[in-house]
């Protein structure tokens, strides 16, 4: 476990290193969804250990990155400072949800130390949302104003647990850490400039793109419109599965991402 201090943070990390003379290892940073924290990438370390040396971040106000202010901050600065701290110049990055697009945000900014992408059901800024997502939206601020957690919670386990015991049980167990503080501070979350969406042909490294098919029906939507700006991506669909793909579904995911990553 590592840990640094940043303005408004402390980030968290966890390192698994497998690496020795013959087999270095190369890095991949995995980068968690919204409503969860790094605990969500556990079912596929057996799967990436062996391969590379992974490092998997608690995204500020998740897991054991701890929130000490309401200071303003852009995520992609935070992956970017506890790459400064590892010494890691150049790495991949495995994003889930928001966690892709932070992922999307460091190699829009800073392309020279990301080597490939892999975005698991990643959203845009600038997507024209559904009905279904507005309306959840609606319900998740007035949840929030009111400071109801329990509400915020299980909407949430709901909707993007997708019915998986385990997905389900993990935002429930990550959000009841998490919401407390992020409501009660709620520091400000900045936005790159020039929004991601405007930059996507700008962003030339490998990139796989992954979605459940019975994710909410944005996902498929924006998946498709990242491998036709992105300059070097190709579309893995997985039947019948959700949002998070890592958890629902880690063999799949696996057997998609590895050797991306290897050829990558």
């Amino acid at each position: 476990m590592g840990g640094i201090l940043v303005d408004g943070a402390v980030l968290s990390w966890e390192e698994s290193d497998s690496r020795s003379e013959s087999h270095p290892g190369d890095p991949v940073v995995l980068l968690h969804a919204g409503v969860a924290d790094a605990r969500m990438w556990e079912p596929l370390l057996a799967h990436l250990e062996p391969r590379f040396r992974t490092i998997r971040l608690d995204l500020r106000g998740f897991g054991e990155s701890r929130l000490v202010d309401a200071a303003p901050y852009r995520p992609a600065e935070d992956v970017t400072a506890v790459l400064d701290v590892l010494g890691l110049d150049r790495v991949a990055l495995v994003g889930a949800s928001f966690g892709g697009l932070v992922a999307l945000e460091v190699a829009a900014t800073q392309p020279e130390r990301v080597s490939a992408l892999a975005l698991l059901a990643a959203p845009l800024p600038d997507h024209e949302w559904s009905a279904a997502a507005r309306a959840f939206d609606e319900r998740e601020e007035h949840a929030a104003a009111s400071g109801d957690i329990d509400q915020l919670v299980a909407m949430n386990a709901e909707l993007w647990g997708h019915g998986s015991p385990i997905a389900t049980a993990h935002i429930e167990d990550a959000l009841r850490r998490a919401l407390p503080d992020k409501l009660e501070l709620d520091p400000e979350m900045i936005e790159i400039d020039p929004p991601v969406s405007g930059r996507l042909r700008e962003i030339a490294m490998p990139t796989l793109v992954v979605v459940g098919d019975d994710d909410l029906e944005d996902f498929p939507r924006i998946a498709h419109r990242l491998v036709t700006e992105l300059p070097d991506a190709r579309l893995e669909i997985i039947p019948g599965a959700g949002h998070l793909l890592a958890l629902e579904r880690p063999d799949e995911s696996a057997r998609l991402l590895v050797p991306f990553l290897e050829q990558a």
